[in-house]
């Protein structure tokens, strides 16, 4: 299997090689990151200006590529810039949930967007601050489940949220919000948001949100198609 692995936290990751260690079980990998941190810039690229691409080396074995630009922009260049294939591209392990209407900020949850676009199969991973350095050990749990039920067979591209001590899997469905903000006036005329959880429990464990505030490992099909389908069957 050769594997694309990327993120939004950037090359500084704490966690990036030790899912990089992780991946070399299901086989071959390649590393493009951002050189820079891009959470939240969710699906954005670059048209405009050229952007620097470097290679360094993490480990004695393990190459990355940098890439001075959006999670997005580094798929974009895996595939048709270095012109790869791939059999699975992981984003993550993004540190701090994607769930709800968050996703739809996500550099994260965009890299896996794009390559739903570009017609390779893909998985966002993500995790609370605090259980950063723990989820890579519950990737065999959650890999033997989606092979058991096939579900990459079923459908290309997923949204994988991991909280601590889970109580099991669920498969499920886009949550409300999860986060929003606050605007702090720095007192020079510039204004800096200030995120707080904005989380209600809602009692339907179909949601990610719920599922993964109540304990359990979300699993959630994503689609790249936004059309309203119930409005476009009226309306046609």
């Amino acid at each position: 299997m050769r594997i694309l692995i990327t993120n939004d936290d950037s090359v500084s990751a704490e966690q990036l090689l030790p899912l990089i260690r992780w991946c070399r079980k299901l086989g071959e990998v390649t590393t493009v990151v951002p050189k820079y941190e891009q959470s939240a810039k969710s699906h954005g690229i670059e048209i405009h200006a050229p952007f620097a691409v470097e290679k360094i080396w993490l480990d004695e074995e393990t190459e990355v590529y940098t890439v001075d630009s959006t999670p997005a922009d580094c798929v974009r260049y895996a595939v048709l810039g270095m012109e790869l294939e791939f059999d699975l591209i992981i984003s993550g392990i993004n540190r701090g949930f994607n769930m709800g209407t968050d996703i739809l900020y996500s550099g994260t949850v965009a890299a896996v967007r794009e390559a739903a676009i570009l017609g390779v199969p893909a998985i966002a991973l993500s995790t609370s601050p605090e259980y950063y350095g723990g989820a890579v050990n519950h990737l065999d749990e959650v890999f033997d489940y989606i092979r058991e039920r096939k579900l990459l067979e079923m459908h290309s591209t997923y949204n994988i949220n991991i909280p601590e001590n889970h109580k099991g899997i669920r498969i499920t469905r886009q949550g409300g919000s999860y986060y929003s903000d606050t605007f702090d006036d720095m007192g020079d005329g510039t204004f800096k948001a200030h995120g707080k959880c904005v989380y209600e429990a809602r009692n339907n464990p179909t949601l990610d949100t719920e599922s993964v505030m109540t304990g359990y490992i979300s699993i959630m099909p994503l689609t790249i198609d936004m059309t309203a389908q119930e409005i476009y069957n009226k309306l046609k």
